[in-house]
């Protein structure tokens, strides 16, 4: 069994195989779970992206979110979920740590650094929802289109943005925007045509495209 000390790293016990976690390589396209398996671990994502969606009973999918290093994901367990509700898969390669609920709750309990981390997580995951509840609420399909990619490209957060997008189809953009896929395409070419973003191979995003948002 790993062993936790006073100098207990989070990430470092993350990265680190033991009793009941494994670390794993996904590429590409590769499915780590999915709508209906049983709910029995938590999924930490090291490195890589990962898009989580929900298929209804009539067969229509939707993206529920985007995910990149230092997010969690399939902690529904923690509250009594027996069957993921949800599909989770590789937009490109990727190193996730799985940990089984019991380790998990253990390292809540005994490491407060853990507990911290997990909960500022779900804090923050909490907001997240709330913003695009509101985004999906009172703004355009324009506006909802720039705060995504500004999202992807990590604009906000403590790190420097990666600007860089990974390859995305524009139905899933229109399916995470909530639009039709021409839509999308017309202000990509818009934002493209301003020098707002840059794709060749690659999205690039300018920190000018916040302006879409502040300004109607």
């Amino acid at each position: 069994m790993q062993q936790l000390t006073p100098d207990f790293d989070p990430k470092a016990f993350l990265a680190e195989a033991a009793e009941g976690q494994t670390i794993a390589k996904y590429q590409n396209h590769q499915v780590i779970f999915t709508q209906g398996d049983r709910a029995d671990a938590v999924f930490y994502l090291e490195t890589g992206k990962v898009k989580v969606t929900v298929l209804s009973q009539q067969g229509k999918e939707a993206v529920l979110a985007l995910l990149g290093s230092g997010d969690f994901f399939g902690e529904g367990c923690m509250t009594g979920q027996t069957q993921r509700m949800t599909s989770a898969v590789a937009m490109e390669e990727c190193t996730i740590a799985r940990l089984e609920k019991a380790v998990v709750l253990r390292t809540i309990h005994e490491e407060p650094a853990f507990a911290e981390m997990f909960i500022a997580y779900l804090l923050a995951r909490n907001l997240r929802m709330e913003g695009d509840l509101v985004d999906q609420l009172f703004n355009s399909s324009e506006k909802r289109l720039a705060r995504l990619l500004l999202i992807l490209a990590n604009f906000g957060k403590e790190d420097e943005p990666e600007t860089v997008i990974p390859k995305m189809s524009q139905e899933t953009l229109a399916e995470m925007v909530g639009t039709t896929r021409s839509r999308i395409s017309f202000f990509m070419n818009k934002f493209r045509r301003l020098g707002l973003i840059d794709y060749n191979g690659h999205m690039t995003v300018n920190r000018s495209l916040l302006n879409v948002i502040l300004y109607d």
